[in-house]
């Protein structure tokens, strides 16, 4: 096996899928299922191994390039891989302000695990994708250096991600993920033979033109039966609310699970939500997946 290969990590999969006994469903006749991809690999978890492993797999050891903000679980998980798999890893950092700054727990997490920092100015990072700006910081970067997108996403994490609608198919009816870029989003609709809901945790109203593009790019053309609800962002990216908390405490208390606020927490509000308007007929198996978990260390901003 190739030492590059992330297979080597010993992925757990396909990820559990677990039933969990919830009133708020059950009074309606539907099923709820979690489905637990935060288990696949302690520092990959979730739909960062899923968009990565393709990823990792063309970089076959080459340094790889990526973009985060300062809280970003994606570069944490590139990062990690990096010091797994022993390949180098760079990671641009949205704000030059923050060059100067003790490093927050998730960025001295990618620091300890190897990564190299550089802080991009925010003009710049918004930019990162135009020809000339990417290549000033690859000007930086050793020869052949492979770049990932922001978050992961682009045509192989998209296709990584269709093996979680093939875990899914024929063992529920709705699947359910919480959006950031789309990627996760794109390949799990292309994947399962049921209905697809993303709930973007940021504003903005953009990312349905965004998973339309990952499809294409990554299978040619529209794929699965999707929507976006909008209506669950809480404020935005990495914003949380005192009612998202309370209701994410909550579901901790009758499901012993820890929840992540910024992703998983707004997904399940989601649906318990959609539940209470009646949104799903009653035989419904309704799968949320569980993209990740919850960092104890690490700020929820």
């Amino acid at each position: 096996m190739d030492t590059y290969d992330p297979s080597a990590l010993r992925p757990r999969l396909p990820s559990p899928l677990e039933a969990v006994a919830d009133e708020r469903f059950a009074r309606r006749g539907l099923t709820l299922l979690l489905k637990r991809d935060d288990l696949i690999h302690p520092d990959l978890p979730g739909n960062k191994w899923r968009k990565l492993a393709l990823n990792l797999r063309a970089a076959a050891g080459r340094p790889v390039l990526t973009f985060g903000g300062a809280y970003s679980n994606h570069l944490r998980a590139t990062a990690a891989a990096g010091r797994l798999l022993g390949f180098p890893t760079i990671g641009i950092v949205r704000g030059d302000e923050l060059a100067g700054r003790p490093l927050n727990p998730s960025l001295a997490r990618c620091a300890a695990d190897g990564m190299r920092l550089e802080f991009a100015t925010r003009s710049a990072y918004r930019a990162k994708h135009e020809p000339e700006v990417l290549a000033g910081f690859l000007e930086r970067a050793p020869e052949g250096t492979y770049v990932v997108p922001e978050g992961g996403s682009n045509a192989l994490a998209a296709q990584g991600c269709a093996a979680l609608g093939g875990e899914l198919s024929g063992r529920a009816d709705v699947a359910a993920v919480a959006c950031g870029t789309g990627g996760t989003l794109a390949g799990l609709a292309a994947g399962f033979d049921g209905r697809t809901l993303g709930v973007p945790v940021l504003r903005g109203g953009f990312l349905g033109g965004e998973v339309r593009a990952l499809q294409e790019t990554a299978f040619g053309g529209p794929r699965g039966d999707w929507r976006l609800d909008e209506r669950f962002h809480c404020g935005g990216y990495g914003r949380t609310t005192p009612e998202l908390d309370a209701f994410a405490q909550d579901f901790e208390a009758r499901h012993g699970l820890a929840i992540e606020r910024l992703y998983v927490a707004k997904m399940l509000l989601a649906l318990v939500s959609l539940a209470e308007e009646g949104a799903f007929p009653s035989g419904t198996r309704i799968a949320a997946v569980v993209t990740g978990a919850r960092d104890q260390s690490v700020s929820s901003r």
